[in-house]
């Protein structure tokens, strides 16, 4: 990946609609040369897809959640994955080494509503041993790009 395919990254990232024209344009390449590259870089995965970035108030979730749950034997791991899977409102989930085994985002449209997940879907999870939740006070940084260019720390 070179200085132009980040270019690239960088700008899609920032808006995912851009024309190839006008993305070829911002880069100073010809329309057919920046096609072969997005379609390079959608092609070796660089670039997983595109979507929009909708404000969870205009859905009517705007009670957010973060979980953390251990689970009570190691091969669970499999199913529990599957089943995390099929709750939509599970809209984020990471396996993490050591305790606990993940952190899930969890929206819903407000605390009773969550509660109500919680007693009929999230503390049924298969496998699952305790599951601990964190109310989100406040987004302090939305989710954003990530960066394009190598971070340099100094000290």
């Amino acid at each position: 990946m070179d200085s132009i395919d980040r270019k690239i990254l960088a700008l899609l990232q920032d808006d995912g609609r851009l024309s190839l024209t006008d993305l070829a344009g911002r880069i100073d390449l010809s329309v057919s040369r920046c096609q072969r590259r997005v379609r390079e870089l959608e092609r070796s995965g660089a670039i997983r897809g595109y979507r929009a970035v909708v404000d969870p108030d205009q859905l009517g979730y705007g009670f957010e959640v973060l979980a953390f749950a251990t689970l009570d034997r190691p091969h669970a791991v499999a199913e529990f994955d599957a089943a995390i899977h099929d709750v939509p409102q599970v809209v984020e989930a990471q396996r993490l080494f050591g305790e606990p085994d993940y952190l899930l985002r969890v929206v819903s449209a407000d605390l009773p509503s969550y509660q109500h997940l919680y007693d009929r879907v999230l503390s049924k999870l298969p496998g699952l041993r305790s599951l601990n939740s964190t109310l989100v006070m406040k987004e302090t940084v939305p989710r954003r790009p990530l960066p394009t260019k190598e971070s340099r720390t100094t000290g």
